[in-house]
């Protein structure tokens, strides 16, 4: 049996084309650059270098398969710089108060303490008198001072000014010997008996207590607030004060302050003249 050697190849007769595979096109991953000078062209650990004017492709570079590390842009770090000093500063603050108000550290000051500054002048020293009163009586008083200031038809709220002031002073009522006459002091031949005749007791002007006086209650209208905004009045309780040293004057008056001075006023002279061996001491004053 002949051993058929011819070859069996495929049957190029068919009308099938051939394909030719073609070459990878580039993409844009990956462009075509030209190399930079050796000069400043980075360098890799294998010693890679393309000559200038070559194309290269980053995916012949020796290092392609090293990690690449993309630069990110933080954003915000000034404003969290600053946002961590405030947090420090207030966290320190409040440690420090913390531990003055639980008397941790008895010594320690507080650095935020209020301050206050005393920029005034000397006293300068304008007269000087001699008195030869003796406040034989003093009286307290204590008003309450409603001043209010309107418009006539005009609402309250637009243009209004009303304070109710609670003020505090006090009166002294003295008697002035340098006001004693010639023949005023009548003196017995045995210098047992003496009379003297004074001058009617006199009040001194109202003196207003700043630390019992105060203000209770303040109402002012929208135009009298825009007012203030704009031009301030540094007097403007100054009429106030005016009004309550008149209300307290005249109530010193009714108060039976002179008849009081002059009841202290002869007990005062009875004790000190009887003292130097006076057995009678009468002291008048002239009728009221």
């Amino acid at each position: 049996m002949a051993r058929n050697d011819e070859t069996v190849t495929p049957d190029d007769s068919d009308d099938v084309p051939t394909q030719r595979r073609e070459p990878d096109p580039k993409t844009s991953e990956y462009p075509e650059i030209t190399a930079r000078p050796a000069d400043t062209a980075p360098t890799s650990g294998s010693g890679w270098s393309p000559k200038i004017g070559e194309p290269v492709d980053p995916r012949d570079r020796p290092d392609r398969d090293a990690p690449v590390i993309l630069p990110v842009k933080s954003g915000g770090g000034a404003m969290r710089g600053l946002f961590w000093l405030v947090a420090t500063i207030g966290l320190i603050v409040a440690l420090v108060l913390g531990a003055k108000t639980i008397g941790l550290f008895p010594d320690l000051k507080n650095p935020f303490a209020k301050e206050q500054t005393d920029r005034s002048g000397p006293a300068l020293l304008k007269s000087v008198q001699d008195l030869s009163q003796y406040v034989a009586a003093e009286g307290n008083f204590e008003v309450i001072v409603d001043v209010q200031k309107d418009r006539k038809y005009i609402p309250d709220f637009l243009l209004n000014e009303r304070i109710l002031f609670v003020a505090a002073g006090s009166v002294e009522v003295y008697v002035d010997f340098a006001g004693i006459g010639q023949g005023a002091v009548k003196e017995s031949e045995d210098r047992r008996t003496v009379e003297i005749t004074l001058p009617a007791p006199q009040l001194r002007p109202v003196r207003i207590n700043n630390d019992r006086s105060y203000v209770y209650q303040e109402d002012r209208g929208l135009f009298n607030r825009l007012a203030d905004a704009f031009k301030s009045d540094p007097n403007r309780l100054q009429e106030v004060y005016k009004l309550s040293e008149e209300k307290i004057g005249a109530a010193a008056k009714e108060a039976g302050l002179s008849k009081r001075a002059e009841e202290n006023t002869r007990k005062m002279l009875q004790q000190f003249l009887g003292a130097l061996g006076y057995t009678s001491v009468t002291v008048n004053f002239p009728a009221s």
